[in-house]
């Protein structure tokens, strides 16, 4: 099974996210959000971010799985917001983008791929592990990543700025092949 945009699924499509599927995105995102599962943000923010976006479309129309691939450096990027509806979940949408934006990360060139996750099992299960605090990045692209003001990047780098990590989520790692 592809998991390629564009590609179908049993009753679903995966397709780059559009300018019209910030509010629906929004919409898979804030319950999760509620639940602090996952960061709530500003309409803005998905506006700005679109273009790193997949949703995943159901038969009728309905966008019913988003994620995102945040590129932070030359070999790493970050998947983010990654969201199946209630109804979908346990049916391969997660799975499906992941694949995805894995194979995103791949295209553009990104050997590492991080993220902050409670669903822990699910990226185990794709092949991320939880990363140590010192998870070989050099000391020049370090420095270079200080300047940086995204907060995943932060994360990443396990700065004191964004701890204590109120969510109590767990930072993971891939490396693609």
């Amino acid at each position: 099974m592809s998991a390629e945009p564009g590609s179908s699924h049993p009753g679903y499509t995966l397709r780059r996210a559009r300018t019209s599927d910030v509010a629906p995105i929004r919409a898979l995102v804030a319950p999760l959000a509620d639940e602090r599962v996952l960061i709530s943000k500003e309409a803005v923010a998905y506006y700005e971010d679109i273009q790193e976006f997949l949703v995943a479309e159901s038969d009728d129309g309905t966008v019913i799985g988003c994620g995102a691939l945040h590129v932070m450096w030359e070999d790493l990027g970050e998947v983010r917001t990654l969201a199946a509806s209630t109804d979908w979940r346990g049916r391969g949408v997660g799975r499906a983008l992941l694949e995805a934006l894995l194979e995103r990360g791949r295209d553009l060139g990104v050997a590492r791929v991080f993220c902050l996750t409670f669903e822990v099992d699910f990226f185990v299960r794709h092949g991320f592990a939880v990363m140590a605090n010192q998870d070989s990045i050099d000391p020049v692209v370090y420095s270079e990543l200080l300047r940086s003001h995204d907060e995943g990047v932060a994360e990443f780098l396990d700065l004191a700025r964004v701890k204590p990590n109120t969510l109590g989520n767990t930072r993971m790692i891939r490396r693609l092949d």
